[in-house]
């Protein structure tokens, strides 16, 4: 017999996996379950999670259902987006700076109820195990683990489906089919992988895309918008000021009819093997783009090189799992003196599944940017060309050395 748990926190969606996962708990463990399911954007009718849980035995007040989608945006998207953060330099990150919050909310919900362990459906060859796991644990270094995936013998859809039903578990008929492919989702992405995406050679069908046109479908004229930022955050859209998590809803709108943001990549795993994803990320492709834009007139060279450099490290964090860890704190610490005056005004044109800079202003408080002294013509003696020479000499004087010492 596994040891004794009273009360555990499940992350759960209602789906087949975490349904099958909370009557598990109960049998396995003889332990009283809790749901949290959280409300991240995902696009989904989260209510009918609350009629399952109840119909499994757990009591109304230990179902949570929450919307966390400005909490996401605002604590973590924008945060990550400050830092430009791009894992393998092409991954936006959607699944991995989801996760952290999840965990958060379960720690904090278990805190309440008197929980003695937590639970998420995340399966043993995944990055997200770690994911949450390294969050319960550095919120809570005393909380009792179960991973279900890691303990079971169910280890096929099939499985799955024959535990549900002879539990009395509903099933719905599209779950019944092998799944073409897993997904997950969020406000700031959807992610898709396994099955018809395995094999890397095969160009992914249509059907997987669900928050994209396809950019050969997309409009034939081009749409312009602006965004404005504030202290390296995005604050409104075409003029409008807009919540964080609204605003990111706007900016997907724009990328879901342009068909921008779609990304085939074969990525390495913290847990150690290669795998191939399909990542859908449309607003947060085009904040991205806007948000260097502004940091090219803003930020100083020096500051924009050394956040170039620090960001492949402080995207690995987040893929690792690593965001309540003292080394993501510093760097962000870091990232966020950076954005004191990244503020202005970006102009994006978007076409056929690019977003691409049409234009960008900031304040002259902010901008470091000068017309008079970059210009071809006539600067009125705002730079002397004649300073380039010395400071030419003085950055070969190493090399010529090196040359006449043959």
């Amino acid at each position: 017999m596994p040891e004794r748990v009273q009360r555990v926190v499940l992350a759960y969606s209602g789906g087949l996996d975490t349904s099958v996962i909370l009557k598990w708990l109960q049998q396995t463990y003889g332990c009283e379950v809790v749901t949290f399911t959280a409300d991240l954007g995902q696009g989904e009718e989260l209510e009918p999670a609350r009629a399952k849980a109840e119909l499994m035995g757990v009591r109304p007040e230990h179902i949570f259902i929450e919307d966390l989608q400005e909490e996401f945006v605002r604590d973590y998207v924008f945060p990550m987006m400050r830092a430009n953060a791009l894992y393998e330099g092409l991954y936006l990150l959607g699944t991995s700076i989801a996760r952290p919050l999840i965990a958060k909310r379960q720690i904090e919900i278990a805190r309440m109820v008197g929980a003695d362990a937590v639970s998420h459906g995340a399966t043993g060859k995944g990055n997200d195990q770690v994911r949450f796991e390294l969050g319960y644990y550095a919120l809570n270094p005393d909380i009792r683990v179960i991973a279900p995936w890691r303990e079971w013998d169910l280890t096929s859809r099939a499985a799955l489906i024959e535990f549900a039903e002879a539990h009395g578990i509903p099933v719905s008929k599209d779950k019944r089919g092998e799944a073409p492919f897993s997904t997950d989702a969020n406000l700031l992405h959807t992610s898709s992988e396994g099955k018809v995406l395995e094999d890397p050679w095969e160009e992914t069908p249509d059907y997987v895309y669900s928050r994209t046109a396809n950019p050969e479908d997309a409009p034939d004229t081009p749409e312009y918008i602006t965004i404005d930022f504030e202290r390296g955050d995005a604050v409104a859209v075409n003029g409008e000021a807009l919540s964080p998590a609204k605003l990111l809803a706007k900016l997907n709108d724009y990328g879901r009819t342009h068909g921008i943001g779609r990304l085939d990549l074969v990525e390495n795993r913290f847990v150690g093997m290669k795998s191939r994803g399909m990542y859908e990320t449309p607003g947060g492709t085009i904040l991205l783009a806007g948000h260097r834009a502004i940091e090219g007139l803003t930020l100083d060279r020096g500051a924009a090189h050394l956040k170039d450099e620090l960001m492949p490290r402080y995207a690995e964090l987040i893929y690792n799992g690593f965001w309540f860890s003292p080394e993501r704190e510093m760097l962000q610490a870091a990232i966020d003196r950076s954005q004191l005056l990244v503020t202005g005004t970006v102009r994006l044109k978007l076409y056929k599944g690019s977003a691409t800079i049409a234009g960008r202003r900031a304040a002259v408080a902010h901008n470091l940017y000068s017309a008079d002294i970059v210009t071809f013509e006539d600067d009125q003696g705002a730079y002397d060309q004649r300073d380039a020479e010395g400071f030419i000499k003085l950055q070969a004087l190493r090399l010529r050395l090196l040359r006449r010492r043959g």
